[in-house]
């Protein structure tokens, strides 16, 4: 196989914010370290705590886990893109960015699914919802959400890796799919085609689960008689809809929108939204609306 002629990847990042570089230095580094500290303090008190030992916490905690995933991989490169406006890695180091970026997301696309089936069984079946969503059922949902999610990236990074590259300035802030193929010197509409198939799978499908399950749900909670056990009912599934809408609606603009029209700054903005903005607020949002683990917070801390 021909070796590539690039084998460095020059991230150009933001270079219209440059002479804001600083500001926007310390703002993702607080971002970053509020991050990982939030949902390092969800995942603390959902595992010492035996009161949230159950599957919505445990289906949590994964997410957490998927978040610190994916702010690692693009927050610490991030900060020297921006304060040196610019950076450069090799190419191995971009797949293995793209790899646990998109290994991370996709996870979190599955995750976020398989927590509104969580409230659609707790919401409309709550007579069978300890029956069916046992220990069993959901460590093989965990399971099969991270498998399926390293399975998906790690065939669409393996076939990127294949190609011969010509071009090395990528006008993004991490190495992601799209910036990435438009480097390559060949006709990368095979790849483009297994990409948005991969994407409808990934992405539309768990949507479409999510928009099902909610729309049970709440035709449920609109046949309670009690306005205070319909509110209630409601709480528990507010924190996760509004995470579902963020991220969702990033996803479907940057991944299942036609790239015809659509400028590199819109997109650096989108992809922000669910690499940098979604990993901060998902703890804010579920810690500060939910009772639970407020008092299980209040009582290790």
């Amino acid at each position: 196989m021909e070796r590539n002629n690039v084998t460095t990847i020059h991230l150009l990042g933001f270079p219209e914010l440059h002479r804001f570089r600083i500001a926007l230095f310390l703002f993702l580094l607080i971002t970053y370290l509020t991050t990982i500290s939030g949902n390092l303090m969800v995942l603390i008190v959902v595992s010492f705590s035996k009161n949230l030992h159950c599957p919505m916490y445990f289906f949590l905690s994964q997410l957490t886990i998927s978040d610190i995933m994916t702010t690692s991989d693009i927050i610490p490169n991030m900060l020297l893109v921006v304060l040196n406006n610019g950076s450069s890695m090799s190419i191995p180091q971009c797949f293995t960015q793209l790899l646990f970026f998109g290994s991370s997301e996709a996870a979190e696309c599955f995750l976020l699914t398989v927590m509104s089936y969580d409230r659609y069984l707790a919401i409309c079946h709550p007579l069978y919802y300890d029956s069916i969503m046992n220990n069993i059922l959901c460590l093989k949902l965990i399971v099969i959400s991270w498998t399926l999610a390293f399975a998906v990236t790690s065939t669409i990074t393996v076939s990127i890796s294949q190609f011969q590259f010509c071009r090395s300035g990528v006008d993004h802030f991490f190495c992601d799919l799209d910036p990435v193929l438009q480097l390559s010197c060949f006709d990368i509409w095979r790849v483009k085609l297994m990409c948005t198939i991969f994407s409808f799978l990934g992405i539309l499908c768990p949507f479409l689960i999510v928009v099902v399950s909610y729309a049970y749900i709440v035709h449920t909670i609109l046949r309670i008689q009690s306005i205070s056990h319909r509110q209630k009912a409601f709480s528990t599934c507010g924190s996760h809809l509004t995470v579902v809408s963020i991220f969702y609606g990033a996803l479907v603009s940057v991944y299942l929108s036609p790239d015809k029209g659509k400028s590199s700054a819109l997109h650096k903005v989108l992809s922000m939204l669910y690499s940098v903005l979604t990993p901060l607020i998902n703890p804010i949002i579920y810690s500060l609306r939910n009772k639970d683990i407020k008092e299980a917070f209040a009582k290790i801390f």
